[in-house]
């Protein structure tokens, strides 16, 4: 059995997010229309990846709106860019066009998919056009304000965004597992996977020259803030596309979960090899072998959010207590 947070608890956990990140950026010294315009976009935006999560949301839209649901929130999305767009004097219908691209595209592949199952030729072409949209992307490009800072955090919004409105609305996909809450037997799965990677990660990490052991201690009053950071805008988007989605829609499409499990997986690794050095076959290495462990964590729970917690688990060690070589 899993407790899942309801539409209001999670509502209350946006609110204060939200709240805190505004109070912080206010101290900073941001102000005026265009970081209004910014915080507007961001919270839509946050919003909706938050309240999908919550209990019953994705069957009350459904309900109300059949279909409809997935086109209103594409166009509410497009429609948020452009309040960003023109708040911050960034506009530009280059930029709004390429925006527009992201959006509408997988829109229209996810109806041209039709009634197909979940895994047909337009569900993998939409992940690798959202998975080349976050990594290669001019991100800084379609968003300037605040020079840049925010330019991944509001493209991965953007994407789950997307993603959200073509796979779960419109194509229905069942078995994702996007819901934030809490299930029996959860904290062993979570902590054991974590646990077992780290015993091969850390000496198999070390041994190929990938890390070094060198704890940064004066970087730990950072820690709720990267926590979180890491969570909602690596682990999260991740866990959703790699494990809710590819992971699923390959064990479907092949009829094998163990052949969706492993080869998604090892895509995931793949992904990374393009970071710092291409090619980067050692983060490769390693990312594929964190993938069968975030991977085994949401088939046993189910929950983008348990394998989400193991992924920010090693992202936040890898951070805090080991450097790159």
């Amino acid at each position: 059995m899993t407790r899942q947070l309801g539409p209001l608890a999670m509502l209350g956990v946006w609110a204060a997010l939200t709240l805190t990140g505004a109070l912080y950026s206010s101290w900073l010294g941001y102000g005026g229309r265009a970081f209004a315009a910014t915080l507007t976009a961001f919270a839509f935006f946050f919003l909706v990846m938050l309240l999908f999560a919550a209990r019953d949301v994705e069957n009350v839209l459904t309900a109300y709106f059949g279909a409809g649901s997935g086109y209103l929130l594409g166009v509410a999305v497009f429609l948020v860019y452009l309040i960003y767009a023109l708040g911050t004097n960034t506009f530009a219908f280059t930029r709004a066009a390429a925006v527009a691209g992201f959006v509408f595209i997988p829109l229209a592949l996810a109806v041209s998919a039709g009634l197909r199952p979940a895994g047909c030729w337009q569900d993998f072409l939409t992940l690798a056009g959202i998975w080349v949209a976050v990594k290669f992307s001019p991100s800084h490009w379609l968003w300037p304000f605040p020079g840049g800072r925010l330019a991944y955090v509001f493209t991965v919004l953007l994407c789950v965004n997307v993603a959200l409105a073509g796979f779960v609305l419109l194509r229905r996909v069942n078995g994702i597992g996007y819901s934030i809450g809490w299930g029996r037997r959860w904290s062993f799965f979570v902590l054991a996977s974590f646990i077992v990677f780290a015993c091969i990660a850390i000496p198999l990490g070390m041994g190929m020259h990938f890390i070094q052991f060198a704890p940064q201690w004066r970087e730990w009053k950072s820690l709720p803030f990267l926590s979180l950071g890491i969570l909602f805008f690596t682990a999260w988007p991740e866990e959703f596309l790699f494990r809710g989605l590819l992971q699923n829609m390959l064990a479907r499409a092949s009829k094998n979960d163990l052949a969706g499990w492993w080869t998604a997986s090892i895509l995931f690794g793949l992904s990374h090899i393009t970071n710092t050095n291409f090619p980067n076959w050692r983060y490769a290495i390693l990312a594929s072998i964190a993938g069968f462990f975030y991977g085994w964590t949401w088939r046993k729970t189910n929950s983008i959010f348990a394998s989400a917690l193991v992924h920010a688990g090693v992202d936040l060690t890898w951070h805090f207590l080991f450097c790159t070589l």
